[in-house]
């Protein structure tokens, strides 16, 4: 009788303990200025690269905000640390989300990336 106490107990203490996860990747035109981009010439280069990232948590699938506010508010992130200053502008904007279950929470972490690029005619 003592093992199987001592199982259920370790079998209920690795179950509350664990967890899982879920990583996905989009890749998205979030322009918000429709900008043609004429590749056969070169008129523009990259200056760098830019990161912007939001998260909520749920506990019993309350709380935080909607995942597409969460996304929405990553993209507004990266443009706000892109810094942009006359003819530049962000593409090639990537989101990743992580989504993380628990017993009793969830966590998600959305991550926006894009490139910063400059015109120069």
């Amino acid at each position: 009788m003592k093992h199987l106490k001592v199982f259920i107990f370790t079998a209920m203490a690795a179950l509350s303990l664990s967890s899982c996860g879920i990583t996905g990747h989009q890749v998205s035109n979030y322009n918000v200025a429709q900008t043609q981009l004429q590749l056969s010439q070169k008129n523009f280069k990259v200056v760098g690269n830019v990161e912007g990232s939001s998260h909520a948590t749920y506990v019993l699938g309350i709380g935080g905000i909607s995942r597409r506010a969460i996304k929405e508010n990553a993209i507004a992130d990266m443009y706000r640390n892109a810094n942009l200053t006359g003819a530049q502008m962000v593409t090639n904007i990537t989101t990743t989300v992580k989504r993380r279950f628990y017993l009793f929470w969830s966590q998600y972490d959305y991550i926006a990336s894009g490139q910063i690029i400059e015109f120069t005619e």
